[in-house]
């Protein structure tokens, strides 16, 4: 279906009917437990404490990096969505250097195999 579209309806499709991985979704809440509590585990045995004792310090290194990773999720967001309306701009003032592909077959893409023995 992509293969026949041009590229300002590539652009212009957007998310329709599609939901974002799991992973995708919650990577900066993940990462952000395990590294906060990395970090809290690995101050704890820098200073050769228990592993576990002051949980304050893992509770905030948790909200500390997951509030970080967030933030440039959202920034990384925001930086995609404006190059994609650039994109889609260029391409509506310049529809000229966006021609339409040319359908073709899978047998015209491949060269033809010449066994070398």
């Amino acid at each position: 279906m992509s293969s026949q579209m041009s590229a300002l309806e590539l652009l212009k499709l957007g998310d329709q009917g599609r939901e974002a991985p799991v992973l995708n979704k919650y990577w900066p809440h993940i990462l952000g437990v395990v590294f906060g509590v990395g970090t809290g585990v690995t101050l704890n045995l820098c200073t050769r404490r228990p592993v576990w004792s002051g949980i304050q310090k893992h509770v905030l290194g948790v909200a500390g990096w997951t509030a970080t990773l967030i933030y440039f999720q959202n920034k990384r967001d925001a930086y995609y969505a404006e190059k994609d309306a650039v994109l889609r701009h260029y391409i509506e003032l310049h529809p000229e250097d966006f021609p339409e592909p040319e359908r073709k077959k899978i047998g015209e893409l491949l060269e033809d195999w010449i066994p070398i023995r």
